[in-house]
């Protein structure tokens, strides 16, 4: 992937899907340590073949769900708590001409029913410490089985807690990085039989 703003017209390599972002008042450059955990998570699961979905909790400007759908995720689904970043979302989306292969709209995590029928085969959910650990299940129950769930946005101090938190659902941590003060991590369910 190579993300960029809409004023560089950097060359891209042969093979790399470009991302032209602009995110105006919403967080999403690609150049946070998050942020490029979560892409680098995307794109090493990029479907190859079959399609795979995807859902982005706290879209901001849209990178993700927008990285996502020109790797051929799809369908992808994004939301945010904050009106600014779903309009950004949506502008981003349309700029990079992926905007009739996923859907943004406005939605509280808090709110969402406890149980969904929709399941997606990755969840990322590039959020505050506290809300992963208070919406653990909402999150869960979003994640399809033998999905990949993608967590960022924690505090190196608050990784701990939210892993425990995490790993008390029965999910099985497979990869993680700090950058700077932040620590991020890809999770897979553990298979029942699996558990002691």
């Amino acid at each position: 992937l190579l993300v960029r703003g809409s004023r560089h017209k950097i060359p891209a390599r042969k093979g790399r899907k470009v991302v032209v972002l602009d995110p105006g008042l919403s967080f999403g450059t690609g150049q946070h340590p998050t942020t490029s955990f979560c892409l680098r998570q995307i794109a090493a699961k990029a479907p190859q073949g079959g399609a795979r979905s995807l859902i982005d909790m706290g879209c901001g400007s849209g990178i993700l769900a927008i990285a996502a759908a020109k790797l051929g995720y799809g369908p992808v689904v994004a939301f945010d708590f904050d009106p600014a970043a779903v309009k950004t979302t949506l502008e981003n989306a349309r700029r990079n001409r992926v905007d009739q292969r996923m859907a943004a709209s406005r939605k509280d995590l808090t709110k969402l029913p406890a149980a969904s029928r929709q399941q997606f085969d990755m969840v990322c959910a590039n959020l505050m410490d506290h809300l992963l650990i208070a919406e653990r299940k909402r999150i869960l129950a979003r994640l399809a089985p033998g999905g990949t769930l993608v967590l960022a946005g924690i505090l190196k101090t608050q990784f701990e807690a939210v892993l425990a938190a995490f790993e008390g659902e029965g999910m099985e941590l497979l990869a993680t990085e700090p950058g700077g003060e932040w620590q991020s991590g890809s999770f897979q369910r553990i298979p029942r039989g699996d558990l002691a």
